[in-house]
């Protein structure tokens, strides 16, 4: 279900997206967003600092929880307001599978137009996003 294919009330569902993440992913958004922490390459470093191996970008995590949100909405600039927390890292191996996030979302409430969305990032069974809350326009 998209915002223009039926009504959206509280308690709508967005269908729910499942997403790769690869080491090739985290070299293609270091090198967009300049963000070249070898946390996000190194597993010498990533473990080094007590992390569990190399993760994705918290901002990559966002960004994909955000394309859920929009490609639900139809319309990126229906998106008004987004916002999560960081809760816990996305561990991304060295292998071709990458790491698999698990995004859905729920409709909290209507009102004067607006649908609040309670969006939800898994990886390896765990939320890795709080408090994710986006705000979407809905059409007149």
């Amino acid at each position: 279900m998209s915002v223009e294919k039926g009504p959206v009330e509280k308690g709508t569902e967005l269908p729910p997206l499942e997403l790769r993440v690869t080491r090739a992913d985290l070299v293609r958004y270091a090198g967009a967003s300049g963000d070249l922490n070898p946390i996000h390459w190194s597993d010498r470093v990533a473990t080094g600092v007590g992390l569990p191996g190399v993760i994705a970008h918290g901002m990559l995590t966002m960004a994909l929880a955000g394309r859920f949100v929009t490609d639900w909405a139809g319309d990126p600039t229906a998106v008004r307001s987004f916002g999560v927390r960081f809760t816990r890292p996305v561990v991304v191996p060295d292998d071709d599978e990458g790491a698999l996030v698990e995004l859905s979302g729920k409709v909290t409430d209507v009102a004067d137009g607006v649908a609040k969305v309670a969006v939800t990032a898994r990886f390896d069974g765990k939320t890795v996003l709080g408090r994710a809350v986006a705000e979407v326009v809905l059409p007149a």
